[in-house]
């Protein structure tokens, strides 16, 4: 099968699939889900389209036995993540931009945790860039390790095993086999939508806070989350 690119050719899942197979599927799962370096990963559409090519057999391995790899691979990166960030700490929130490192990906995060608590790490799954950062933040706020754990291998199951199996079962479906570029562009449009949204909605409360008066100005950037405030009293 062959898919149109979204970036580079060496982001196309179709080829990432055929070079480095389901094996390498997993380390880019793994480091998507808490490494730094991950946060460019096409995590959504590799998914989708690793079920896609196991039903139509154009990926010789069992669909149960990806789905559960896949899983503890996403699981285990979070958990590198949480570790990652209780070491860094605060630094993370001083360390300069690079070309792979933008401090903005993690002030969006710590905002989404902030906002959202524990089951950020649930819904972050689902949010490009924000996933890679978000366990990262849990571990710079010290959040109590039995939530972080109970969070983290829900989110991870849903989102390994859920964007999988709708690979698989749409899949099935000749008009989405023969518009598998269009399919894959959705998904990718589909999980920006948050990020759009948190977008105009910061553009939004910038405007109103200009509008109220010289005085008001924008809402500045928010701390380093602090520790012990997720952590077992």
């Amino acid at each position: 099968m062959n898919t149109l690119a979204l970036g580079p050719s060496w982001l196309d899942p179709d080829y990432l699939l055929n070079q480095f197979g389901i094996y390498g599927l997993l380390l880019i799962v793994f480091a998507e889900s808490g490494l730094l370096i991950g946060f460019f990963l096409p995590g959504d559409s590799l998914l989708f389209t690793t079920g896609l090519l196991i039903t139509t057999s154009q990926l010789k391995f069992p669909l149960w036995l990806a789905i559960v790899l896949i899983c503890v691979a996403a699981i285990v990166g979070d958990q590198a993540g949480y570790l990652f960030g209780k070491k860094v700490g605060p630094a993370l929130f001083k360390r300069p931009d690079s070309r792979l490192f933008k401090q903005e990906n993690v002030t969006k995060a710590s905002e989404f945790f902030e906002k959202h608590g524990p089951k950020s790490l649930v819904l972050a799954r689902f949010v490009p860039i924000v996933r890679t950062f978000t366990p990262i933040i849990a571990g710079v706020s010290s959040m109590r390790y039995r939530s972080f754990i109970t969070f983290n291998i829900i989110g991870g199951i849903l989102w390994g095993a859920g964007v999988t199996l709708l690979g698989s079962w749409l899949g099935r479906i000749e008009f989405v086999r023969e518009n598998i570029e269009a399919m894959l562009i959705l998904i990718v449009l589909v999980s920006v939508v948050p990020i759009i949204i948190e977008f105009v909605k910061a553009r939004g409360e910038s405007r109103r806070a200009a509008a109220a008066g010289p005085g008001a100005g924008p809402t500045p950037p928010p701390a380093p989350p602090q520790r012990g405030r997720h952590a077992k009293r």
